[in-house]
C-alpha cells in the first residue's frame, strides 16, 4: 500500500471552518467519544493519546444498508492544537481498503472562537465525483460540529 503522507496535491482536500466556541471545547468534540457521537458518528471509541486507536461506526439508514465503519490510529495528539489520524475504511463488498490521513488543526481566534482546518490526504479519489462526495461529507461534518458547539 502506498504511503498516504507522500501524495500529490490532487489527492488532498483542505477545509477550514470557524466555530463559535472555546478551543478546548472544540478539541474535546473531536476526542471525547460521547461528544463525537453527537455530531459525527453513531458509535465512537477513541483513545485520546498519541499511539491510541479509534473506531467510528455510522449505522446504515435502511435495513439492507451496511453500517459504515472507520478505524485507525492516532498518529499525532497535541491537546488543543493538532490531531492526526490514519483513516481506514474497508469495503466489505470487494474486500478493498481505503487509507487516508486526516489532520485537524485548531487555532484560537479569541477566547470564544476557534478556526478548525481539516486536511484529508491519501490514496487518490477514483474520480471527481468521489472527491466532491468527500469534500461535501467533511463540510457537512464541520457544519454539524459548528451547530453542536454554537
Amino acid at each position: 500500500m502506498s504511503d498516504p503522507t507522500q501524495i500529490d496535491s490532487d489527492s488532498q482536500i483542505t477545509l477550514t471552518r470557524n466555530i463559535s466556541a472555546n478551543i478546548s471545547d472544540v478539541f474535546s468534540a473531536w476526542t471525547d467519544p460521547a461528544l463525537i457521537e453527537q455530531w459525527q458518528v453513531d458509535e465512537a471509541e477513541f483513545d485520546a493519546f498519541e499511539g491510541g486507536t479509534y473506531r467510528f461506526v455510522t449505522f446504515g439508514e435502511e435495513d439492507d444498508e451496511a453500517d459504515h465503519e472507520v478505524t485507525g490510529e492516532i498518529l499525532q495528539f497535541v491537546e488543543d492544537e493538532k490531531l492526526v489520524m490514519s483513516w481506514v475504511h474497508r469495503d466489505e463488498e470487494d474486500d478493498s481498503e481505503f487509507l487516508f490521513v486526516i489532520e485537524v488543526t485548531f487555532k484560537a481566534i479569541d477566547d470564544d472562537n476557534t478556526a478548525v482546518t481539516l486536511v484529508e490526504r491519501g490514496l487518490p479519489h477514483a474520480d471527481a465525483q468521489t472527491r466532491i462526495f468527500s469534500m461535501e461529507a467533511w463540510s457537512s461534518a464541520l457544519e454539524q460540529l459548528a451547530e453542536l458547539m454554537e
